[in-house]
């Protein structure tokens, strides 16, 4: 015992070894559940479970899987109770399952178009899970309502507005639960909503305290430190044009410390000359960790890890805590891969940085100044001369999709994304997404451009130790197991199983449709299960043909897919991917060149359902052009302003005039014609034999 605690301890001080500390903030087994949204406290996303594992792997199959009709996009982390899978839908729609037979046990849908349909018209329509604690779950709708839901029946305990109902805030991020408290955040920076996070008590849905993440107007912030630092840093009457940095994805709760940490989101609007005349001005708190007392809310430190954000680079991605053994000490960390490309380890006890390195292809900063902690960015970066092409894009190097960590390899985990941005100033012009008064398309300068990947990184060395490329770039989150397994979903519809130490594809499973959310293990009656949501979507739509890998709306089930050792259940057949474009034509129709053009600039609003340019993904909205409603001006007219589809998501836009909407009409039916011309000269391309 001597030799082998000397050797551990040699290894350390050589950097060798990364230790972690045990997985905090559960009160239950954390072999057999699955209890928080990252499967513990410190958010990891790591199972203990080892009965799967790298010499069995092969043995892995289906052995149930749950058709769930009337779901779109599917990004929630299930949790797993006492052998109950809790999970949300689309809309919130919040299932209890039988963890061991797939078995429905009971259901709450909280009719977010019905109690506030004016909050549909903001966002893509998608949610990331829900909390337990106290045999209840936690749940927060689009509408910004958080409810406490029996967990053996459903019933609703209790429920609070987080959010004004008057306001563009939505939420779609998955609770917290701490020290009988559960926070929420919400989403709403893109209009200029001003972010905060809001802890309630778990028993009364009583507020017990709210932090703001930018500050307010001078007689909002008189008396608080921490909103007076920050006010610094923006310009004159910030306040009126919107702040932003809206706490829309993680938080993480550190039991050891007794802190909350969040994730912050971008400024608002994006062009800073609007927020503050120089470049002086780095807008706190956005784009930024900021560390809270769990108790009362009180500000302790931030790292901002973009300042003067010009980009979205949100750092809303999650943000891991461990102990790690770097330079020969123990630290206590925070690692965080936001969108900007970096990877962060930072003193969570201090909010230091300790180490930032590029992931991937990165741009808009040469590196990361160790001293400052600053970025040292590249030369005009923020589009002073009215252009700039910078990697990665907004969609970022990393989303929202979970990473994993793994205390024995040392190795993070992280669903990469390469893809570069061009923004420039000027009128929209055709591939183009307006934001914020500036535009921006997609650029490719080499092949890995549009591609993701699964990378393992080591965060005390700084490097990248393998990586498994993919061919789409939209994929799912990351489990690591005991197993010495990393579990992933891709794009394209597949879970693959890789050696956790050398990257090695030992196990791939056709789930039939794309897969964005991160799969879970967990055990009932000491047996082990994988399981993982199956509905690619969110908001693919937005980017297009970079994210279109083929699947078409309503055409392939959403499941909840399970699978276990000798699992010899076989998945119903569904329609394989289809990257032709079925588009239907009125040929009694004539679009005027002005309306198109007009139709194509409204629709923007359409194109985080129906895609950029009308190329669907297949979530969550269909392709308009091979609908055969939206052949059908006055049906048209119905569906968009008076809301015929509202309860089966599609929101109504009732300020846009009769006007506009066959001026979209116009532009549908312009398209569907250009792509039926399109392919029939594909046909005569190929009749010919070419």
């Amino acid at each position: 015992m001597l030799i082998r605690g000397s050797l551990i301890l040699l290894c350390c001080l050589l950097g060798l070894v990364t230790l972690s500390k045990p997985a905090t903030g559960a009160t239950m087994d954390a072999g057999s559940n699955w209890p928080s949204h990252g499967g513990d406290s410190d958010e990891t996303d790591f199972s203990g479970l080892n009965q799967v594992n790298t010499s069995n792997i092969a043995r892995l199959g289906l052995t149930w899987s749950l058709d769930l009709p009337g779901e779109v996009s599917l990004e929630a982390t299930p949790l797993a109770v006492d052998g109950v899978l809790y999970f949300t839908g689309t809309y919130g729609t919040v299932y209890a399952v039988n963890g061991a037979t797939g078995k429905i046990l009971w259901k709450y849908d909280p009719r977010t178009w019905k109690h506030n349909p004016f909050k549909m018209d903001f966002t893509f329509a998608v949610n990331r899970g829900v909390a337990y604690a106290g045999g209840r779950i936690f749940a927060a709708a689009l509408d910004g309502r958080l409810s406490a839901l029996d967990a053996k029946t459903g019933r609703v305990v209790w429920a609070v507005e987080t959010t004004s109902p008057q306001s563009m805030q939505t939420v779609t991020g998955a609770p917290r639960t701490f020290n009988g408290k559960v926070i929420i955040g919400n989403a709403g920076a893109d209009f200029g909503a001003r972010g905060y996070v809001t802890a309630y008590d778990q028993a009364t849905g009583r507020q017990i305290w709210r932090f703001y993440v930018t500050p307010g107007s001078p007689q909002e912030n008189k008396g608080d430190p921490a909103m007076e630092r920050a006010a610094a840093t923006w310009g004159d009457q910030y306040w009126k044009n919107g702040t932003g940095g809206e706490v829309w994805d993680s938080i993480t709760f550190d039991s050891e410390l007794n802190r909350i940490y969040i994730g912050t989101g971008n400024a608002s609007p994006y062009d800073p000359k609007l927020r503050a005349p120089t470049a002086a001005y780095d807008n706190l708190y956005t784009c930024a960790i900021v560390a809270l007392d769990a108790d009362t809310g009180k500000f302790i430190w931030d790292y901002q890890v973009v300042p003067r954000d010009s980009w979205d680079y949100d750092s809303t991605q999650q943000m891991t805590i461990a102990d790690l053994f770097i330079d020969g000490k123990r630290r206590q960390v925070l690692m965080q891969a936001p969108k900007d490309g970096f990877f962060y380890v930072i003193d969570r006890t201090t909010g230091k940085l300790i180490s930032a390195d590029k992931i991937g292809k990165v741009t808009w900063a040469d590196h990361i100044d160790l001293a400052t902690g600053r970025p040292v960015e590249t030369k005009d970066i923020h589009y002073e001369t009215g252009n700039v092409t910078i990697w990665p894009g907004p969609m970022g190097a990393h989303s929202w999709m979970s990473m994993a960590f793994d205390s024995k390899t040392g190795l993070v985990y992280i669903p990469y994304m390469q893809a570069g941005v061009h923004f420039w100033r000027g009128m929209l012009e055709n591939g183009a997404v307006n934001v914020g008064g500036l535009n921006l398309k997609d650029v490719e300068t080499d092949p890995l451009d549009g591609k993701g990947a699964l990378i393992a990184y080591d965060p005390v060395h700084q490097k990248v130790v393998w990586k498994a490329q993919h061919d789409a770039i939209w994929n799912g989150g990351a489990l690591a197991t005991a197993g010495n397994l990393v579990f992933q979903g891709t794009a394209d519809g597949y879970v693959f199983a890789y050696d956790s130490a050398t990257g090695r594809q030992l196990w791939k499973f056709n789930a039939g449709l794309g897969i964005n959310a991160a799969p879970i293990s967990y055990a009932v009656g000491g047996k082990e299960y994988v399981s993982v949501l199956v509905g690619y979507g969110g908001s693919s739509a937005i980017w297009g043909t970079l994210m279109n890998v083929g699947w078409k709306f309503g055409a392939q089930p959403r499941r909840l897919l399970t699978f276990a050792l000798d699992g010899k259940v076989a998945l119903p057949p569904s329609p394989p991917r289809d990257f032709t474009v079925h588009a239907v034509d009125n040929p009694s129709f004539t679009p005027n060149p002005k309306d198109v053009a007009i139709g194509h600039a409204v629709f923007i609003a359409c194109a985080p359902c129906h895609g950029r340019d009308l190329v669907s993904t297949g979530s969550p909205g269909p392709d308009l052009r091979e609908s055969r409603i939206a052949l059908d001006p006055n049906a048209l007219w119905t569906i968009v302003h008076d809301g015929a589809l509202l309860e089966h998501g599609m929101p109504r836009f009732a300020a846009l005039t009769h006007e506009q909407v066959m001026q979209i009409y116009a532009y549908i039916r312009a398209t569907a014609r250009d792509a039926l011309t399109a392919a029939k000269a594909e046909d005569k391309h190929a009749a010919n034999g070419h």
